[in-house]
């Protein structure tokens, strides 16, 4: 049984979180994702990340990855399979599909596929207007602090 939150009053007291309110909500609604394949999550430092996938039995070009919106979507297919009758299969070969949503000014660095196993590389790419920059106190330049009169002209 699923429970229906309720963020209304959490609207009402705070400015500028929609984002996280539609994220929020749209996790309530999702059903639970299937657990295949499995995948790891690293926090490599404060502005690095690392998602792992296990991967067994898939090529570089079974597997796809994109980004578009934030959202980030691993998926393979195989195009091959064993030749001759297969008698036990313990690998999976589904085709499947993965969603990550990222958050803003993340970025792929780079994917790559080793040992069967999918390492994305994600970095988090602050622009300078955003980062926090230190504002030097000076003089004050009296032209500007003085008030000025407009002066009426006669006609």
């Amino acid at each position: 049984m699923r429970t229906v939150l309720d963020f209304s009053p959490l609207h009402r007291s705070s400015i500028g979180f929609e984002r996280v309110f539609e994220l929020l909500e749209s996790a309530a609604r999702t059903p639970p994702p299937d657990n295949w394949p499995p995948f790891d999550s690293v926090k490599v430092s404060d502005d690095q990340y690392r998602i792992t996938m296990a991967v067994a039995g898939f090529t570089r070009d079974d597997l796809q990855i994109s980004l578009q919106d934030n959202m980030l979507t691993v998926s393979g297919e195989r195009r091959t399979d064993h030749v001759g009758e297969v008698l036990h299969r313990g690998i999976a070969n589904r085709p499947f599909t993965r969603r990550f949503e990222l958050a803003e000014h993340m970025e792929v660095v780079s994917a790559d596929l080793r040992d069967g196993l999918l390492v994305i590389d994600l970095k988090r790419e602050i622009p300078e207007a955003l980062k926090p920059r230190q504002i030097p106190i000076g003089k004050v330049d009296k032209a500007l602090a003085e008030p000025r009169r407009l002066e009426t002209q006669a006609a």
